[in-house]
């Protein structure tokens, strides 16, 4: 972990999508050093956070698009409502 991980905030969500999959990676692999594990941890949780931030983001997006001419939602279901 000598590279200086890039700013949150210019992240796209797949960058940081793919930076949380390889944080994963690297916590599973078991092969990183406590103190490590414990800082991948953390960036692995801001990441998450901001993906999350962003998925949110997205939603609200469309259901602004998808909303009716009186402003009302004309219909909206959330993300994971086919699970």
């Amino acid at each position: 972990m000598t590279q200086t991980p890039p700013d949150l905030a210019q992240m796209s969500f797949e960058d940081a999508l793919r930076a949380l999959e390889d944080v994963v990676r690297g916590l599973e692999s078991g092969e990183v050093p406590l103190d490590d594990s414990i800082a991948l941890y953390e960036r692995g949780e801001a990441l998450r956070k901001h993906c999350q931030a962003r998925l949110d983001a997205a939603q609200a997006r469309i259901e602004k698009i998808v909303a009716g001419p009186d402003g009302q939602a004309a219909s909206t279901q959330p993300f994971d409502a086919d699970r």
